[in-house]
């Protein structure tokens, strides 16, 4: 009887187990039990798939990350966070692998603009790119067609009295609606008869020394007359001075002496030897126009040097010369009183130990040399507009890369342009010594690795010499649009903004005026940045390597300056210039110069020479209202 109870106690609670089985919420249950189940089997799948790895130098595999039967809930967690920080490294290698083909890309393009402005077509066919291909550099201008559009602008146009001043602006008059529009035409010459102004003044009057627009006319229109063989045309014609001792700025002082001179007399100044000029990178050797447009027409220069062989010229007075005029009157010469004394009323915008200068008694000098710099620097030649692109890309170009690379994106180079090597894009090295290029000089260097190629610095300093064959290779710009083509063509060449100029002149200057430590020349930068916190990039120009060496120990600051060796300890000026050659010590102090009257803020000293024409040029280009800080007066004031 016992079996038989047993078995139908087992069939009372099979039946009793199948009815709870066929209920809804039993049902429920084993679904969520089995789709637990189904996650947990996906979870170990996907832990183990990993196959064998190594982290820390310790080797993972896949049946080691599996978790038995055994395993225990504290393992679990161990393995979990190695997987865990082995995939945060992995992201970072990720991470570091993209950042490594950003910067070769940047190189790559680095690279790409430096073979153009080198005009080097070999070295881009290596890199697989063309002119086409390569986006357009910021910091680069065109300088041949800078250069075309000047000397339409410097000159009259053809049958008429008066040159193309109040066109549109730029290549804007060169569009074809500007040429065939008759009444366009007739209202420029209306314009320009009633007073157009020039277009190398940048701003109105209000941000520029009082009646800058209007001098910069008049002197341009007696230093260009209609007909230079006219007998009432008379000449001064004059040699740069070439005294031992003589600096950049004493020799432009001494000339625009002599533009008063002639202005007063009624002379067309005409300069002849310009011993800066006297080396193998001009091809207009020895003249003013190797680095800026001439000071009057080739008619002029031709008449003028004509009458030098002529005695009676001499004696009616016709043609004089510097040397019938004593050096003080020369230094001295009394400005120009055709337009009053404008200088009377000059804006106090220079600050000198923290307190705006409203007078000194050399007003009219200060005002005076700050037009005839800007006319005498009017218009830079191609071969300057060479030696600044040279400068901007060595300095700049890498940071524009950069930026221009973050622009596209991922748009270039597209696909694999570059030369291919093992199934990847070439990439360019960075440069191993990349103070070696030199932006003042030196002999050209050669690429620290064959297939790259740097800004290769010829010998006379920042790139193509005027001399040199251009006509070798034509890198063509990519076509452009007609906004691109004529409107946006006119911007000028990008720098890091916004840019103090920062001119630190000590060494031999002692003995001519206050010189003043590095140290306040930065107090001051900082006084600018409370009022302008987003300054943080400086164009430091300086002879001296002392002040170089200081620049870096302040890490707030982006210092950037041109690669020249600089003098160490006192040594005069002259004597430096002779250890750096001729032509690099022209290139750099020019180069140095423009870029220092580009820039946002200048920070210098008026007692050098140098400083007060870099103020002169500021104050006719649109920066008057840029104010100036000072760590000195004028030693004269």
């Amino acid at each position: 009887m016992e079996p038989l109870s047993q078995k139908s106690l087992e069939r009372i609670v099979s039946q009793r187990a199948l009815q709870i089985g066929s209920s809804f919420p039993c049902q429920i249950c084993v679904v969520g039990f089995l789709c637990g189940v189904c996650l947990t089997s996906l979870f170990l799948a996907a832990l183990t798939s990993i196959g064998s790895f190594e982290l820390g130098g310790i080797s993972f595999s896949a049946i080691s990350m599996g978790v038995s039967p055994g395993t225990s809930s504290s393992e679990v967690i161990r393995r979990t966070s190695i997987l865990s920080q082995w995939k945060q490294r992995r992201l970072r290698d990720l991470q570091t692998q993209n950042d490594r083909n950003d910067d070769e890309k940047v190189s790559l393009l680095y690279s790409a603009w430096s073979a153009m402005l080198n005009e080097d077509g070999e070295y881009l066919k290596h890199l697989r790119l063309t002119g086409y291909s390569v986006p357009k550099a910021p910091h680069l201008e065109n300088c041949k067609l800078t250069a075309q559009v000047n000397q339409r602008l410097d000159k009259r146009s053809e049958n008429e009295s008066f040159p193309p001043w109040a066109g549109w602006k730029g290549l804007l008059d060169m569009h074809p609606a500007a040429t065939s529009n008759e009444q366009l035409r007739y209202s420029r010459l209306k314009a320009v008869s009633e007073g157009a102004y020039p277009p190398w003044v940048t701003g109105s009057d209000d941000e520029n020394y009082p009646l800058t627009r209007k001098v910069q006319r008049d002197i341009w229109f007696h230093q260009h007359p209609l007909n230079c063989s006219d007998p009432g045309v008379r000449f001064l014609v004059a040699d740069w001075d070439r005294l031992p001792g003589f600096g950049s700025g004493a020799q432009l002082a001494g000339m625009f002496g002599l533009l008063a001179i002639s202005m007063t007399e009624k002379r067309v100044l005409v300069s002849n030897y310009y011993n800066r000029a006297d080396h193998d990178g001009c091809l207009s050797r020895s003249s003013w126009s190797c680095y800026f447009f001439p000071e009057t027409s080739q008619e002029c220069r031709d008449r003028a040097f004509e009458l030098l062989g002529s005695e009676e010229a001499w004696k009616s007075g016709i043609i004089t010369a510097k040397e019938n005029y004593t050096s003080e009157k020369i230094w001295t010469a009394r400005t120009p009183k055709i337009w009053g004394d404008p200088w009377s009323y000059l804006q106090p915008t220079t600050d000198v130990n923290g307190s705006l200068l409203a007078h000194h008694h050399r007003m009219d000098l200060r005002w005076w040399r700050a037009q005839a710099v800007r006319y005498f620097m009017r218009f830079p030649t191609d071969y300057t507009c060479g030696l600044l692109n040279g400068a901007r890309h060595v300095i700049f170009g890498k940071k524009a890369a950069k930026m221009v690379r973050k622009s596209l994106n991922n748009e270039w180079p597209k696909g694999c342009s570059a030369v291919e090597s093992g199934g990847h894009c070439y990439r360019p090295r960075p440069f191993q010594d990349q103070k070696s290029l030199h932006c003042g000089g030196g002999k050209r260097l050669p690429p620290t690795y064959p297939r790259e190629r740097e800004l290769q610095i010829r010998d006379q300093g920042f790139g193509k010499g005027e001399g040199e064959d251009k006509t070798k290779m034509e890198i063509a710009d990519p076509p452009s649009s007609g906004i691109e083509e004529y409107v946006w063509s006119s911007h000028k060449p990008w720098v890091p903004r916004l840019l103090l100029s920062m001119h630190v002149r000590m060494g031999d200057k002692s003995c001519e005026m206050k010189v003043v430590e590095f140290e306040e020349y930065v107090h001051l930068a900082q006084r600018l940045r409370k009022r302008f916190p987003q300054l943080n990039s400086v164009w430091l120009s300086t002879e001296m390597q002392e002040v170089i060496d200081k620049s870096k120990s302040y890490s707030d600051w982006n210092f950037y300056h041109t690669n020249v060796t600089r003098q160490e300890g006192n040594m005069s000026m002259a004597n430096y210039e002779a250890s750096l050659g001729r032509e690099i010590s022209t290139n750099n102090a020019l180069v140095n110069f423009l870029l220092a009257a580009e820039a946002d803020f200048f920070i210098g000293a008026l007692g050098s020479t140098w400083c007060f024409l870099i103020d002169g040029m500021r104050n006719t280009g649109g920066k008057v209202m840029a104010g100036y800080l000072s760590v000195n007066k004028d030693r004269f004031w």
